[in-house]
């Protein structure tokens, strides 16, 4: 029997969704661009013309999830009765953005056989979120809690050793470690946007909290 047509919208998405559960299930290494055809049941022609390579879904997978994230990222970076320290606490990490779903996909993606797709995520998001935070950098500015000259620049130095150093266990740090690790993040977060000592306290919530 043929396979019915579908308008390519839909086909694109379908190759994406596929793509994404044999990630999942076997690993980005060990799943083949045959193994996706032959999932999906389409032709290798079909597979080429929307996507060149693996990689490239791999992309479209990283990059449909942090949209996602940017989206509601951005609607509250845009919520006037927040101020710029309040929306820093609601979007630094442990706020879940993105629901029960993206904190799926980030468990996922710490697994080993991930790693290119953990690697590809963590560039993106710093891309992706970095305007975002600049852009309450610069409210803070404003308001006079903070003072930084160049809140992009800064933001995404500051996104690039957050993502390399407390994400993923690359260095196979304890808890323990990681901990003093996330207390100096917030050291060096205060200081380069010249924040109030113990501002962004919030990243690190003692026990009893």
């Amino acid at each position: 029997m043929a396979r019915t047509s579908k308008n390519p919208d839909d086909r694109k998405l379908e190759i994406i969704d596929t793509a994404e559960r044999l990630f999942r299930e076997n690993g980005f290494k060990k799943t083949s661009v045959d193994a996706i055809i032959q999932a999906m049941g389409v032709a290798k022609g079909t597979y080429y013309y929307y996507f060149k390579s693996k990689d490239a879904v791999l992309e479209a997978i990283v990059n449909r999830t942090l949209d996602q994230v940017v989206s509601q990222a951005q609607q509250l970076a845009d919520e006037p009765s927040f101020d710029a320290l309040t929306k820093m606490q609601l979007l630094l990490p442990n706020s879940h953005i993105g629901g029960e779903d993206t904190t799926e996909k980030a468990e996922y993606l710490h697994l080993p056989e991930n790693r290119e797709l953990h690697e590809a995520t963590n560039v993106q998001t710093i891309l992706k979120l970095s305007p975002v935070f600049a852009q309450i950098v610069e409210q803070g500015n404003k308001e006079g809690i903070f003072n930084v000259a160049r809140p992009l620049e800064t933001i995404q130095f500051l996104l690039a050793s957050s993502q390399f150093l407390l994400d993923g266990g690359l260095f196979g740090f304890s808890d323990a470690e990681i901990r003093q690790r996330r207390f100096s993040m917030q050291d060096m977060i205060e200081k380069s946007l010249s924040a109030a000592p113990g501002s962004f306290g919030f990243m690190n919530p003692t026990e009893e909290a």
